[in-house]
């Protein structure tokens, strides 16, 4: 076993590379399937701390229709802001945001 390693060094660390990012993916996999299949996280209530993709997730929603009633851009530029954040940069109240987000989901 180890003599391959001796042999083949290269090859080896890049089956160790290969192999520890399938075990980072397969946990990061693991763990969203394990919170998604939670019925707490399924529609809840939308709040400020919210990120568009979680919405889109707990509420089963396309990404191109929370980006609509969202006024992004279908950049991805507003991935990782909150709707908090969001209302403020767009200069409108987080119930505004939230309820043009609820008209969406209706």
């Amino acid at each position: 076993m180890f003599s391959f390693v001796k042999r083949h060094p290269g090859l080896s660390t890049a089956f160790i590379a290969a192999l520890a990012l399938t075990v980072f993916f397969l946990f990061r996999l693991t763990a969203g399937l394990i919170y998604w299949s939670d019925a707490k996280h399924i529609d809840q209530p939308l709040a400020g701390w919210m990120t568009p993709r979680y919405v889109s997730q707990s509420w089963s929603l396309p990404p191109e229709a929370l980006v609509v009633a969202l006024g992004l851009e279908q950049d991805g530029s507003g991935r990782r802001i909150t709707l908090k954040e969001l209302a403020r940069q767009q200069g409108r109240s987080l119930d505004d945001l939230i309820g043009d987000l609820e008209a969406a989901i209706a």
